[in-house]
């Protein structure tokens, strides 16, 4: 039958505890994970793409069954060439779900064969989003609670690069 692969997009600037453990979810699930990491110019990233990858790679080195891919263009077009037709999303509460389903509903039209799943972090990982450990590294806030130690470090020089 071949392998059973997914693809959970985002753009992970940074990669959060949370968006590890749907990655974690996920490996337990597929035969492999791509963990695909976009560009959105219009989300202003803090980190460059390949700054994103290496910091997911590094929080990562015990999921052997991950990989983590640049996504350029359109999801549909990645998911054909990577012969992986399942998305993961994370879902964190219900104000997720209307932009979520729209996104599964527009991307099964481009593609027939692309499911959506959705998957729920665990309970702790709930409130988490990029945007907000930006904005508390941003204040000089601790962020550990919330990234990988080596991702923490990496806001703390992009916040305060002189201390």
């Amino acid at each position: 039958m071949g392998v059973n692969r997914a693809i959970y997009p985002g753009s992970f600037d940074p990669v959060t505890l949370g968006h590890l453990d749907i990655i974690h979810r996920a490996s337990q699930l597929f035969d492999e994970v791509i963990v695909a990491v976009a560009h959105n110019e219009a989300k202003h990233p803090v980190f460059s793409a390949e700054e994103r990858i290496g910091m997911i790679e590094e929080s990562i080195k015990t999921e052997p069954r991950v990989v983590v891919r640049r996504l350029g263009g359109l999801l549909v077009d990645f998911a054909r060439s990577e012969g992986a037709f399942v998305v993961i999303r994370g879902l964190r509460a219900v104000s997720d779900f209307e932009f979520e389903f729209q996104m599964a509903l527009m991307n099964r039209r481009l593609e027939p064969r692309l499911e959506t799943i959705f998957l729920t972090p665990k309970e702790d990982y709930t409130f988490l989003s990029s945007r907000i450990v930006k904005e508390v590294a941003r204040l000089n806030g601790d962020v550990t609670p919330f990234v990988p130690a080596h991702v923490a470090r990496q806001l703390r020089a992009k916040y305060a690069p002189d201390s």
